[in-house]
């Protein structure tokens, strides 16, 4: 994003909106904030090429595809220096089953969020991704027991 843009109260309130449902039309967002529907495309279309806009996408709901399960997962690097830490997050980045990953502070170098059919499917992925990866010391692994909120709404 570049830094010397600053957002409007149009600009926040079209983020707002989008976020929100992505399918929303120019023309609704328009009548409801006071602009036209082309200076909303205008606008939209600014935000998309600072960066501040990065996708537009479907939410799936895991276990409506089969991905039933949900985890979390903590992974400590045996040796932090920095192609290490990009080999993992390629690796990371590439697998279907690796929603998020987050470098972090703390005991772990990554947390992961990940989803699986079954047990079986999440033990396949950990050999893959985990048990084959000589960098790997160790990793702890949470199951979700319900995803009591999932968002990618960012206050803005």
């Amino acid at each position: 994003m570049t830094t010397n843009y600053v957002l409007d109260d149009f600009d926040r309130e079209i983020l707002r909106r989008v976020q929100r449902d992505a399918r929303v039309t120019g023309e609704e967002i328009g009548a409801d904030i006071g602009l036209s529907a082309a200076a909303v495309q205008r606008r939209l279309k600014h935000l998309r090429k600072l960066g501040v806009i990065t996708a537009e996408v479907a939410l799936v709901n895991p276990a409506a595809v089969g991905q039933a399960m949900s985890f979390i997962v903590g992974v400590e690097l045996e040796r932090e220096r920095v192609d290490m830490l990009d080999a993992f997050r390629v690796a990371a980045r590439a697998d279907p089953n690796v929603q998020q990953c987050y470098y972090v502070t703390g005991e772990a170098d990554f947390v992961l969020f990940v989803t699986a059919r079954d047990m079986d499917d999440f033990e396949a992925f950990t050999r893959r991704l985990l048990f084959d990866n000589a960098n790997i010391r160790r990793f702890t692994t949470n199951v979700v027991m319900a995803r009591d909120k999932v968002g990618s709404v960012v206050p803005v």
